[in-house]
C-alpha cells in the first residue's frame, strides 16, 4: 500500500474484474499484457485454465485484481460442468465484467450463451474485442454494434493482446471504474496464487504446448515437493497425472525425449517467475479416474459436481 495520509488513502481505488469469454479467445493472453507478466498459462488447447486465477497490477492510484476464469462453453464432463460454475462465480463475485471476445470468430454459439447470461450481471461490463489486426474494420465495427445490442456495454475496446494494441485505453478506463477503497495486496505483488501452483501450472503449459495434439485433456500436475537449497536454488519435484499407461507413454516420448523437453522448459521459465535457480524433477503416473475424485477438485480450486 502506497504511503500517505488517511485522506490520500481514500483517493484510491481496487476492485476485481471478471476476464470472461469462450474458450481460446485469448482471455489468459491478455491478463497476463495486462499484469506486464505471467500469472497464467497459455496453449492452443481448449479450457486450459480450470480454475480462477487472479493477476493483479497497479494504473495510477488503482490496484486492479484480474479474475481469468475458465472458457464458458456447454459443458458435457464433470470437470468441465465444475470450471463452467466457478467460472460464472467468479464473473459474479466481481467488481466490472470484461467480455473478451476473438473477432475472428465473432458471436458464435457459445459468446451468444454467454451474453444472454452475462446481460444479468448487474456490474458495468466493457466489450473486449480481440485479435483486431487479423480482421477488417467494417467487420469489427458491425460486430460491435450487433453485441452492444444485445446488451448495454459501458465501453468497447478493440485490442490485440498479443501485440498489445489498444490495452493502455482498456487499463485505464479499468483504473477509473473500479471502486474506491484500499488496496487488497503489496504494490509489486502480480499473482495471489502460491510459487507451488504456478510452477505446477508453468509445467502443465508446456506439457500441453508440446502434446496438445496427442494428449487427451484429462492430465494434470501437481508440485509434490520444494526445498530451499543452501546455494540459494529450489528443488522442485512435480508428479505430470495422466489416466492410462498409453498417455504416460505420451508424456515420456520415445527415449524419454519428450519429458525432457517438458522439463527443460519449464525449468527455465519457473527460473524466471521466481527468481532463483531451480532444479526440477519430473515424474509421471497413472491416475485413473482422477478428473471423478473430490480431492482433486478442492486442489484445484473447484466445487466437485455430485451429478
Amino acid at each position: 500500500m502506497p504511503e500517505g495520509t488517511d485522506s490520500a488513502a481514500a483517493a484510491t481505488r481496487c476492485g476485481f474484474i471478471a476476464v470472461i469469454g469462450a474458450p481460446n479467445v485469448g482471455k489468459s493472453t491478455l491478463v497476463n499484457a495486462l499484469v506486464g507478466g505471467k500469472v497464467t498459462i497459455v496453449s492452443p488447447k481448449v479450457q486450459t485454465t480450470r480454475s480462477l486465477v487472479r493477476g493483479i497490477t497497479v494504473d495510477g492510484r488503482a490496484q486492479l485484481i484480474f479474475v481469468d476464469t475458465p472458457g464458458l462453453f456447454a459443458p458435457r464432463r464433470r470437470l468441465e460442468r465444475a470450471m463452467v460454475t466457478i467460472a460464472w462465480a467468479g464473473a459474479k463475485d466481481a467488481d466490472l465484467a470484461v467480455l473478451v471476445v476473438d473477432a475472428k470468430r465473432a458471436l458464435d454459439a457459445d459468446t451468444d450463451a454467454i451474453l444472454d447470461r452475462l446481460a444479468n450481471l448487474a456490474m458495468p461490463k466493457a466489450l473486449v474485442l480481440n485479435k483486431i489486426d487479423l480482421v477488417a474494420k467494417p467487420v469489427l465495427l458491425a460486430l460491435a454494434c450487433t453485441a452492444n445490442e444485445r446488451i448495454g456495454f459501458s465501453a468497447t475496446f478493440m485490442i490485440s493482446a498479443l501485440k498489445g494494441e489498444g490495452l493502455a485505453d482498456l487499463k485505464a478506463w479499468l483504473a477509473r471504474e473500479v471502486p474506491l477503497g484500499p488496496w487488497l495486496y503489496p504494490e509489486d505483488q502480480m499473482s495471489d496464487a502460491p510459487p507451488r501452483s504456478l510452477a505446477a501450472e508453468v509445467t502443465r503449459e508446456k506439457l500441453l504446448l508440446r502434446l496438445h495434439q496427442e494428449l487427451p485433456y484429462r492430465s494434470t500436475v501437481e508440485t509434490e515437493a520444494w526445498k530451499e537449497q543452501p546455494d540459494g536454488s529450489v528443488r522442485i519435484e512435480q508428479t505430470i497425472y495422466v489416466e492410462r499407461e498409453s498417455q504416460r507413454k505420451i508424456v515420456l516420448g520415445k527415449g524419454g525425449q519428450a519429458i525432457k523437453a517438458i522439463g527443460s522448459d519449464a525449468r527455465k521459465e519457473i527460473a524466471e517467475l521466481i527468481g532463483q535457480r531451480v532444479h526440477l524433477f519430473l515424474f509421471v503416473k497413472i491416475r485413473e479416474g482422477w478428473a471423478d475424485d473430490p480431492e482433486r477438485y478442492r486442489e484445484m480450486g473447484l466445487e466437485f459436481p455430485r451429478e
